[in-house]
């Protein structure tokens, strides 16, 4: 059976954070933050979406430096790596400037422990004024607070709710329907 993936309510915040990004003016931070408890389905509808709208996906790990993350990013550029960070990361940002491409970050949280890396995605920002969504756990919104990147917009974050049973029922049903026709092959 072919996977179904259904545009929940979280998945329909998730889209219109990234159209609110998108059609946001050059001059404006196009940060955003996508943020809620494990098992929400962040990864997936983040791995989804950045097939849908082209966009680069990276997952953070725990000890990534800022010149991992830009290798990490050159690499789905498809750029050849350098060795220096600071060339790295001027490839990153021409590839940028020549074809723009939205960033969505994963596993964010990773990178709220060494703020050099995540004032790295900031700086790449700054110079090509591309999308970037961050992904990360519960308290993802209040660790930022610590760096330069500010979310004081509502529209530039939002929080992953849980499936409520109503809705839940209503999919499996929705599945259950959709296994018998296949297997009766209406």
């Amino acid at each position: 059976m072919k996977p179904i993936f259904v545009k929940t309510k979280n998945v329909k915040g998730f889209i219109s954070l990234i159209h609110n990004l998108k059609n946001k003016p050059e001059n404006i931070t196009k940060i955003g933050l996508v943020y809620g408890n494990a098992g929400l389905g962040k990864t997936k509808t983040a791995l989804y979406l950045s097939i849908q709208y082209d966009a680069i996906y990276v997952r953070a790990t725990n000890s990534m430096s800022p010149k991992w993350l830009l290798e990490e990013i050159a690499k789905e550029l498809d750029e050849i790596l350098r060795f220096y960070t600071s060339d790295i990361f001027r490839q990153c940002v021409n590839a940028l400037k020549t074809n723009p491409q939205m960033i969505i970050v994963d596993e964010i949280d990773y990178l709220l422990a060494a703020f050099r890396t995540i004032e790295t995605l900031r700086d790449l920002h700054d110079e090509t004024f591309v999308p970037i969504i961050m992904v990360g756990m519960q308290l993802a919104k209040h660790k930022l607070k610590n760096t330069r990147i500010c979310l004081t917009e509502f529209q530039k974050s939002i929080i992953l709710q849980n499936l409520n049973i109503q809705i839940l029922s209503k999919l499996q049903r929705k599945s259950l329907k959709l296994r018998l026709q296949k297997r009766l092959c209406i």
